[in-house]
């Protein structure tokens, strides 16, 4: 009996569908406060009150014994961020851990993908302003997916667009998170003190013990957590490395083991990651206990925060912006976001479905990972803090950086939802084909219990 070649974007379980589902809702209200705090923030920043704007951002605040007496742009960008990245390592680790993406077959794709991501636009870059050197340092600006920005489209012109191809999106922009803080904390550390480096692992394993031993104590954890960031901040190393190295030790599955997971009527499943009893009630891991916590404070607050305090670059007319758009760092960010991420993207999928033979899964084409591959363009928050960490906030190329995450973001919106409404029709269709439960026990026919 001949083999049956794999499938690139198969539907998964129906009980990962709902959690992705629920996720996306939540991104995608943080994606529409990003879009509105942006926007605020550049009107404001090229009015006649500018320098009201200026004096806001630039407020210090904290306490100088500790060398926390920050401005308020910067407290976003090392404090505010650490709470983003902390909820993007803890949906990376509970995707690889108990998702649908512990099967190798399916992580492979969004991997491969978000390497081809963070690759090729690097390159590009490097391509048209390495010539600069003060210009290369902002090689890594293109690399990353904005998931908050990025669903706002989707939440506009995608809304019928496969589950798979929404968690293919959500997975993709997660893991070029976590490679864009392996970046931030390689190539952008300007000096390293290994003491307080060393210091912060004390911290950070009191945390990880006391969350193995299923503590939820915030009195106990959120201290531990801070002094954890404030060494990681003191050691040189951007801040928000402490909020992934935070939520990798909290454990993805509850004490003693997995349990069963719950299909929509409230019964009891029996697939591989069921408890020994069958039973749902031992209730969910920590991760998943934090990430419903966090992420509200996350998409709500934390980036609509940073976007205000970070997109306000005054733009000086028709001549400062023609100004910008001469420049090799805005030109190598353009060209980087939209090209250069879509390639990447696109061409890393296509590698993959090439050496192992796979096929996409049924009424799926290309065009829809061409336009998803498009979308992974949209490179907001990260864009912004690597541009700052690169040139400088507030320097000149800084402003250049701004300008060209902001029009190539938006480019790369309309360039996505065109090809999405051209396949508006395709994705109603298996829309419809999924939602068919023949016999009644909540689970669509289309779906596989997990």
């Amino acid at each position: 009996m001949p083999a049956v070649p794999p499938r690139l974007f198969s539907r998964g379980s129906w009980i990962e569908a709902g959690r992705v589902a629920a996720i996306l809702r939540k991104e995608t209200i943080g994606g529409a406060l990003l879009l509105v705090a942006a926007t605020v923030a550049l009107v404001w920043a090229n009015s006649p009150w500018s320098g009201a704007y200026e004096s806001l951002r630039d407020l210090r605040v904290g306490p100088e014994v500790l060398h926390l007496n920050l401005g308020l742009g910067a407290w976003a960008a090392d404090g505010l961020l650490a709470v983003f990245f902390f909820v993007a390592g803890l949906e990376l680790k509970r995707e690889f851990v108990a998702g649908d993406l512990r099967n190798v077959r399916q992580a492979v794709v969004p991997v491969a993908a978000a390497v081809g991501g963070v690759i090729v636009p690097a390159a590009l870059y490097l391509l048209v302003a390495g010539g600069d050197g003060a210009g290369a340092r902002g090689w890594a600006i293109p690399t990353a997916t904005d998931i908050a920005f990025a669903l706002a489209v989707l939440a506009v012109i995608g809304r019928h667009l496969p589950p798979a191809l929404r968690t293919f999106l959500l997975t993709l922009a997660v893991v070029d998170d976590l490679l864009a803080i392996c970046v931030i904390a390689v190539f952008y550390t300007a000096h390293l003190s290994v003491l307080p480096l060393l210091g912060a692992l004390v911290p950070l394993a009191v945390f990880g013990l006391l969350v193995r031993r299923g503590v939820r104590s915030w009195w106990l954890l959120l201290p531990l957590a801070a002094v954890t960031w404030g060494l990681v901040h003191a050691s040189g190393v951007h801040a928000t490395v402490a909020g992934v190295l935070l939520a990798f030790t909290v454990p993805v599955h509850p004490r003693g083991g997995p349990v069963a997971e719950t299909v929509p009527d409230g019964r009891p499943d029996t697939g591989p990651d069921a408890g020994p009893d069958g039973r749902p009630d031992a209730g969910p891991g920590l991760a998943e206990h934090f990430e419903h916590r966090f992420r509200p404070l996350s998409a709500a607050v934390a980036v609509p925060v940073f976007a205000f305090l970070s997109a306000g670059v005054p733009l000086g007319g028709l001549d400062g912006l023609a100004a910008a758009l001469r420049d090799p760092v805005t030109v190598g960010v353009l060209a980087g976001l939209i090209l250069g991420k879509p390639l990447g993207v696109l061409g890393a999928a296509w590698l993959v479905a090439r050496f192992t033979r796979a096929h996409l899964d049924e009424g799926l084409t290309w065009t829809d990972v061409a336009a998803l591959a498009v979308l992974a363009g949209i490179g907001f928050t990260v864009s912004l803090l690597i541009g700052e960490l690169a040139f400088g906030a507030g320097s000149a190329r800084d402003g250049y950086v701004k300008v060209a995450v902001l029009g190539g973001s938006l480019t790369a919106a309309l360039v996505a939802g065109v090809l999405l409404r051209l396949r508006d029709r395709a994705y109603r269709l298996i829309e419809e084909a999924e939602r068919v439960d023949s016999d009644g026990d909540g689970v669509p026919d289309a779906y596989q219990r997990p």
